[in-house]
């Protein structure tokens, strides 16, 4: 699922074929411009520290506290997970995995495996991530293949955001801006909070799930690409609908989605260690 590709998330787990794609109608949301008397620098987003997983995309990340020596971890959807979708309520920590993960470099090609040991943390309750600690750390990633870990971006993302969502399954990149944020997104028995809407131009497919939403500017991760409305249904799998804090719903076929992480941050401490009882940790426990 793109953040809420809880609906393609059934069809992936079903046909191995990953979640359906994020992408959102722009119409509604206004733009926001640069100043013209500054000019902002675009940062240079490639394939370099993404990664394909057998029917989902993903990513190398790492937190503004992370170190060279900390094992490495890799970001996907909840409903990626190997051992199938976790269900409403779920939290999964803990749990061993041996899952590979094949490395990109900045043009798409795989040029190493990744494995991991553990499924440090997965859920499909407000939001739509596994994070999965691999066998290695950044530095062993680094000096073998001179690839560095995406960075998380631990503030809120802002609409008008031009982004690039970054999929490693196909080796394939989609150019939009953040076109705002759903308080809530239904998808079946899925809720999820305060998911990012994309314009239209990021019309993202299965198999993009779990790609990693990257700033243009800053080159930092701000969400990670979970679901979109395929055939304009109202909620059901494959088709979220928006709800806002009134109870009205919104259909927007053709739109996809993706699920915020700034809050994943704070849940982790020194070593990568998974820490939901932290200061500021606000991802749901088990």
């Amino acid at each position: 699922m793109n953040k809420p590709l809880l609906a393609a998330l059934s069809a992936l787990a079903i046909a191995g074929l990953g979640a359906t794609p994020a992408v959102a109608a722009p119409h509604t949301a206004a733009k926001t411009t640069t100043p013209h008397t500054t000019k902002a620098v675009k940062a240079t987003v490639t394939f370099a520290g993404t990664v394909s997983l057998s029917n989902c995309s993903g990513s190398v990340i790492r937190f503004p506290g992370s170190a060279d020596t900390d094992p490495a971890l890799v970001l996907t959807n909840g409903h990626c997970l190997e051992t199938g979708m976790p269900g409403p309520g779920d939290v999964i920590t803990g749990q061993s995995s041996s899952r590979s993960f094949g490395l990109l470099n900045s043009s798409g090609t795989k040029i190493g495996t990744l494995r991991a040991n553990q499924v440090v943390y997965s859920t499909m309750t407000d939001t739509d991530v596994t994070i999965y600690r691999t066998t290695t750390t950044y530095a062993a990633i680094k000096s073998t293949y001179g690839i560095s870990p995406l960075t998380v971006q631990d503030t809120h993302p802002v609409a008008g955001t031009s982004i690039k969502v970054v999929s490693g399954y196909w080796k394939r990149t989609y150019s939009c801006n953040i076109d705002g944020f759903v308080y809530r997104l239904k998808e079946g028995d899925w809720t999820f909070k305060d998911s990012v809407r994309y314009t239209s131009s990021c019309n993202t497919i299965g198999g993009t799930s779990g790609s990693p939403v990257i700033d243009t500017t800053t080159g930092k991760v701000v969400a990670v690409n979970n679901t979109g409305n395929e055939d304009g249904e109202q909620c059901t799998v494959n088709n979220p609908c928006e709800v806002d804090a009134n109870g009205n719903v919104t259909v927007r076929q053709g739109i996809n989605y993706a699920q915020e992480i700034y809050n994943i941050p704070a849940c982790f401490t020194t070593g990568n260690k998974l820490d939901l009882s932290a200061a500021g940790c606000t991802l749901p426990k088990p």
